[in-house]
């Protein structure tokens, strides 16, 4: 914008001294903003394929994930049961971090079913965080004085076969766009709450229209001081985070967290990094905590790995959860005694800042339970 001319010389404001490269980002943020309120999607980057169509191209079956891999089927675990109860879903981005070739790649390990799901296992059950008895009201799970967990979504973008909400029931969980306000309603009438964890599922699977309305409404509330995102999406699908979703950041008046889910090294590579950059630009803090699984990353090296990692991608790994024991997951479960020795051995490599609390969720108590490192004599 033109604001005068001295001497001969066209003066402009100091967004047009900006190179063009970020002027044009900026007015294509500033579109995206209002097409987002017509819930049109936004103009991104050309060389990028949108998120959702990626998505769209998710794995559904071991038949067809084989070949990609160069893997014959006899090499699979029988599954039929497993996919009935509980089906696959793999996004091709996260498909191509595995090992070409190599039936036991961890990354695999994570999304292939088997029907050892399906044996009984004593001590394994549906729910095994007791959340039905902290499920108040309609997509709200409320544990933690201070902070309310809402189910935004019961969708992912990856099936995990160990998850701890596989049996969730989603279909009494749904929330309706015109719902919301009974969400806000409830943080209301819980003054103390002060902070908002958006979980599901995975809450990124919604569109970045219904997010930032949803965002706009929690900005509302002063009691509210963070907003936490939990999400493995930009794991598997980098692309998600892309300028529509920048755009709902930026505006929020709430210290946004987002907390992503990475188990293994393997699964993050420069793609991921390049977000995380975007995302630290727009003052977003970004956290991993992962899961403790056998023969996925139960082994000093991988863990080591996994927050160097972890952190050359601008990521502060946060907590290592031990299993929780899911009726179908027993395969993935390391016993506790084991996990601390592990993660001992694992402090000897690691500064203390990268390295991720061990920690075990207990039905009914006020707090996650931080489990101490063991420490053994080297053999």
């Amino acid at each position: 914008m033109f604001i005068g001319v001295h001497r001969g010389i066209i003066k402009r404001d100091s967004q047009e001294r900006r190179p063009i490269g970020q002027r044009l980002a900026a007015i294509i943020t500033q579109f995206n903003l209002i097409l987002q309120i017509f819930d049109v999607i936004p103009i991104q980057n050309a060389t990028e394929t949108h998120w959702s169509t990626e998505l769209a191209q998710a794995i559904k079956s071991p038949a067809e994930l084989m070949p990609l891999l160069g893997l014959s089927s006899t090499s699979l675990p029988q599954a039929e049961q497993a996919m009935a109860s509980f089906r696959m879903l793999v996004p091709r981005p996260f498909v191509a971090r595995m090992e070409y070739g190599n039936p036991n790649d961890p990354l695999l390990k994570q999304v292939l079913a088997d029907d050892i799901e399906m044996l009984p296992v004593s001590g394994y059950s549906k729910d095994p965080l007791d959340e039905g008895e902290h499920n108040p009201q309609k997509a709200i799970v409320h544990k933690y004085e201070r902070r309310v967990l809402v189910i935004t979504t019961g969708s992912c973008a990856v099936n995990c076969r160990y998850c701890f909400r596989r049996h969730f029931p989603y279909g009494d969980n749904q929330l309706a766009q015109k719902e919301w306000d009974s969400i806000i309603e409830y943080i209301q009438q819980h003054p103390k709450v002060n902070e908002v964890i958006l979980s599901g599922g995975d809450p990124l699977m919604l569109k970045d229209s219904q997010l930032s309305k949803h965002i706009l409404r929690l900005n509302e509330l002063p009691q509210l001081k963070r907003l936490r995102i939990h999400s493995r999406l930009p794991i598997v699908i980098p692309s998600r985070i892309n300028e529509e979703l920048l755009s709902w950041v930026k505006v929020s008046r709430l210290d946004i967290v987002l907390v992503l889910h990475s188990n293994h090294a393997n699964e993050i590579d420069a793609a991921i990094a390049e977000k995380v950059t975007q995302l630290k630009a727009h003052g977003v803090t970004v956290l991993n905590q992962g899961v403790l699984l056998r023969n996925v990353n139960d082994s000093v090296t991988a863990q080591v790995e996994l927050s160097e990692k972890l952190f050359d991608a601008g990521i502060l790994p946060y907590y290592m959860f031990t299993f929780d024991p899911i009726e179908g997951g027993a395969h993935f479960d390391i016993p506790i005694a084991e996990a601390q020795s592990l993660m001992g051995q694992v402090a000897k490599y690691l500064p203390g800042y990268l390295m991720p609390r061990l920690a075990k969720e207990i039905p009914g108590e006020p707090a996650k339970t931080v489990l101490a490192p063991t420490f053994t004599p080297d053999a």
